[in-house]
């Protein structure tokens, strides 16, 4: 994913945006990501003035062809919506493009085993409970 940041308060980072992203694509294959438009400090923005920016965004989004989304750090909107949009649309694409390499071996439903060194990542027994909460 290239998730490409402008501060809605300020139309000169709305126009940068297309550099960044050209900068982003020189180091990434374009037919293999997912774009995203992000405006920040939405919190500081009047809802008139954000509606014209809006206007504005959502055009380069287009262009872009990538996904708007506003969100404010200090209030937290939209924060953790865009990371799990962004968490779920990458996982889609990395299990589609596994799906694709190679044999096929795999299908949808089948069992995949993460390794990791932490050792109760993935509990494959219950743990015994606490003889106080009994």
């Amino acid at each position: 994913a290239i998730v490409i940041v402008f501060d809605v308060n300020d139309v000169g980072s709305l126009e940068h945006t297309r550099q960044w992203l050209a900068d982003a694509l020189k180091e990434n294959d374009p037919s293999n990501v997912i774009l995203f438009l992000v405006g920040s400090k939405k919190d500081l923005s009047s809802p008139a003035q954000y509606s014209l920016m809006e206007k504005d965004a959502l055009k380069v989004a287009q262009e872009m062809q990538a996904e708007y989304w506003a969100v404010s750090s200090l209030t937290g909107e939209n924060v953790r919506d865009f990371f799990f949009r962004v968490a779920a649309l990458t996982f889609e694409n990395s299990v589609l493009a596994e799906l694709e390499r190679g044999n096929n071996t795999r299908r949808i439903g089948d069992t995949v085993r993460i390794s990791s060194n932490e050792s109760d990542l993935y509990l494959s027994t219950p743990r015994k409970k606490p003889k106080c909460c009994q």
